[in-house]
């Protein structure tokens, strides 16, 4: 098994195609007995009639580790368990859309919180979406939850009743079956039913740890207790499932808190927006998408400005050093012209486009190990 690889002491590769997202419903086709449904890939997970995989908003690895007296369950999986990572960018859209798809960024086109929709000066918001967009153009793959649903195998996906016709669950999870469940034991109610039936897959989302973290930060009390009211909800969901059901806890990305002094706002230095005609993305990593000849005075301006505070490169280097995956042509020009990463727990603001970021304490979206390592536990 090819573990994930750091450049330098900051950033964390991701792992396609050995132990990431992506590999996941993969991983769980094979263990079902229907590996046709699937591309094979470096994960393997054991033989179960019936599969739940439960992904926790904003739970990463590091922090399950270091936070393991409020997770005694979960953080007890990890430590005898490899952690695997998520994608680049290290952020909501971006994650569940590999989930459900079995695919890297570079090939679904969820690159980002919010990414540039080709041919138009304007953002797409991957969480709230666009209705002049159409999200079966945007990610035109059958999902891998579509493909085993295919196959014969049942697939539910089970999350608030809200996101049921969202752009992002469409792009992401259609395919499946969907259940709306907006309290913890409804959700583990509809888990246990449809894992019943053997074979299938349950698709299992809370997002209550991301928004507490976001809200409060990872190391406040307010995170803390939500943390171990996640653990309990994960136990309790151990315990209801039949022996025959194998659980797999997973998370989207990790989180940062960024203090008020680690934070740099583009409308105070103007000449960040110097051949800049669009920025996106979000605090942690920036897509910014360049007026015509203009790449190479970006890269050096904002190289410049920031130092070490991020690793600022054109979109042709991010791409070789596999950070999205293999890139398709459809998905080139929702990538920045330059992309920007933040190291440590500094973060690049707007508060002329993005004033809401200004709010959040924790943010994501970066190559730190904090914001990539991501549980994959099996119980």
């Amino acid at each position: 098994m090819s573990h994930p690889s750091s450049r330098g002491p900051h950033f964390l590769e991701p792992a396609y195609g050995q132990r990431s997202l992506g590999d996941v419903v993969p991983a769980v086709a094979a263990a079902l007995g229907v590996p046709g449904a699937a591309e094979p890939t470096g994960l393997v997970l054991p033989d179960a009639s019936s599969y739940v995989v439960f992904l926790i908003d904003g739970l990463g690895a590091n922090l399950l580790t270091r936070y393991a007296h409020a997770a005694p369950y979960l953080s007890e999986l990890l430590a005898d368990q490899l952690p695997a990572t998520c994608g680049v960018p290290s952020t909501t859209a971006t994650s569940l859309t590999s989930l459900g798809t079995g695919l890297p960024p570079g090939a679904h086109g969820m690159v980002g919180f919010t990414s540039r929709v080709p041919g138009t000066g304007q953002l797409l918001n991957a969480l709230f979406w666009d209705q002049d967009v159409d999200p079966l153009e945007w990610q035109p793959h059958q999902t891998a939850f579509g493909r085993l649903q295919s196959a014969g195998v049942p697939v539910t996906v089970v999350n608030k009743r809200a996101f049921e016709r969202s752009g992002l669950t469409r792009a992401a999870h259609r395919g499946g079956d969907y259940v709306g469940a907006d309290l913890v034991g409804e959700r583990i109610a509809a888990a246990v039913a449809s894992s019943a039936v053997s074979p299938s897959l349950t698709y299992l989302y809370d997002g209550d740890l991301d928004r507490t973290g976001h809200q409060w930060g990872v190391a406040s009390s307010q995170w803390l207790m939500q943390l171990s009211m996640i653990d309990a909800e994960a136990e309790q969901l151990r315990e209801t499932l039949p022996s025959h059901v194998r659980l797999v806890v997973i998370a989207d990305h990790g989180m940062v808190d960024s203090p008020p002094e680690r934070r740099i706002d583009v409308d105070e230095h103007h000449e960040l927006r110097d051949g800049v005609a669009l920025l996106g993305g979000e605090a942690r990593f920036r897509h910014l998408y360049c007026s015509r000849g203009a790449v190479d005075d970006v890269v050096a301006t904002w190289s410049a400005v920031l130092g070490e505070r991020a690793e600022v490169m054109t979109r042709s280097t991010a791409i070789e050093r596999g950070w999205f995956g293999p890139v398709s042509t459809l998905v080139m020009p929702r990538l920045g012209d330059v992309v920007v990463a933040c190291r440590s727990d500094h973060a690049i603001l707007s508060t002329r486009d993005f004033p809401y970021e200004a709010t959040l304490v924790g943010l994501h979206g970066s190559l730190t190990e904090d914001e990539m390592l991501i549980p994959l536990v099996v119980d």
